[in-house]
């Protein structure tokens, strides 16, 4: 089925969220109460990429602009309208075939992306990714539209996160990837709940699924099942809690063809994450992923990685994937932090420090670099590297 394409839909929502920002803020009473918020920020990322720093050099500039409105419709009601707006110009335009379809890849069963403008060396793509309306009584919660469904635990790999599963290396996209879906939840208790999801996306592939989540020897617990994709029946679990004092959390996810439940070919995806804080504020975190699937996901190098699609069934590139970081606060308005993985099968390595500045309070400014080396291909070294530059402005 071909997708119901809202471009059009998507730049008049635009502009009336610029007029409702410009009728509110002009004509707000500060005594009266409003019943709606509206926030967002504007950032501008530069990036260098390089396999030999002493070659050629592939620039390119993105500013990237998130509007957030959220309208409290009652007591019982609540919706959200969330755009995402970049402008990207440099060399990867022209480098990269096809990449300005690329950029406008919606995943979801509604189009909601387009690229307003498309030039050879620039463009200007805009997305909803989100749009929701939430009804709230009592124990029960329901919410349809376009959201994210969180059933993560652990923090770089989540094989439980079946509905929106996103990449690690993606910083500029916190608000990460959503779905087009229906949620109900109910609370079962203070720590308990159980809820049911199902998600069409852009190939007609749904994906359904029931989680109870409840709390037992000061763990937090889940239990899911349900249809991946259309394709998969799952099974799954996570956790999280302490062990003297420090963080322990993992999630299991096992994936059997729905077209053969006899078949032998399901597959068993595993993450566990430790992380401990000391008084310094010190902060260490490690993470071990097992992915049953990688052999049948061969890549050429680590650009490919890097732009990687992945989904709760396919996380990495090799079976054993390992992650460590350490976050230290070097000032109150100083952050710094070193991540590093390994990839044992194909002795490659990740390695990542950053730095991030306040400046104000609504103003940040971050570096980061990026460093892939290994052997992809036996007896050849693979490397890749990558250089951010981001300043952001909240507001």
């Amino acid at each position: 089925m071909q997708k119901l394409n809202l471009a059009k839909v998507k730049k008049i929502v635009s502009i009336i969220l610029i007029l409702i920002l410009y009728k509110f803020s002009d004509a707000q009473d500060n005594e009266k109460q409003r019943n709606w918020t509206l926030n967002g920020y504007l950032t501008n990322l530069q990036t260098i990429m390089f396999e030999d720093i002493e070659k050629e050099w592939t620039t390119d500039n993105l500013f990237h602009n998130r509007i957030n409105f959220k309208w409290y419709i009652s007591n019982n009601f609540t919706s959200a309208l969330e755009l995402r707006n970049r402008f990207i110009y440099g060399e990867s335009i022209k480098l990269i075939p096809d990449y300005a379809r690329l950029i406008n890849n919606d995943k979801g069963f509604v189009d909601l992306s387009d690229n307003l403008i498309s030039k050879t060396s620039f463009l200007l793509h805009s997305t909803i990714d989100r749009c929701w309306i939430d009804f709230n009584k009592g124990k029960m919660n329901i919410r349809a539209g376009r959201q994210r469904i969180n059933w993560a635990q652990s923090f770089v790999w989540n094989p439980n996160d079946i509905f929106n599963t996103y990449s690690f290396f993606d910083f500029d996209y916190e608000e990460k990837p959503g779905s087009d879906a229906i949620r109900i939840q109910y609370y079962t208790g203070n720590t308990s709940s159980a809820e049911i999801a199902v998600k069409a996306d852009c190939n007609d592939d749904i994906t359904t699924a029931g989680l109870l989540r409840f709390n037992k020897w000061n763990y937090d617990f889940q239990f899911l099942g349900g249809l991946f994709n259309s394709e998969d029946y799952i099974i799954g679990t996570g956790w999280s809690g302490q062990i003297k004092g420090g963080g322990f959390r993992g999630e299991v996810s096992y994936f059997h063809p729905a077209s053969n439940f006899s078949d032998t070919s399901g597959v068993l995806i595993a993450s566990i994450s430790g992380d401990y804080t000391f008084k310094n504020s010190l902060f260490l975190q490690f993470e071990v992923l097992y992915n049953e699937t990688a052999d049948r996901y061969d890549i050429n190098n680590f650009g490919e990685y890097y732009y990687m699609d992945l989904s709760a069934k396919n996380l990495s590139f090799t079976k054993y994937s390992l992650f460590g970081q350490i976050l230290l606060p070097l000032s109150p308005l100083v952050n710094s932090s070193l991540s590093i993985m390994y990839f044992p099968e194909v002795e490659a390595y990740f390695v990542g420090p950053s730095l991030n500045v306040s400046l104000k309070d609504n103003l940040n400014l971050s570096c980061l670099t990026y460093f892939f080396n290994g052997e992809l291909t036996k007896g050849t070294k693979e490397s890749l590297s990558l250089v951010f530059l981001r300043m952001r402005w909240s507001f």
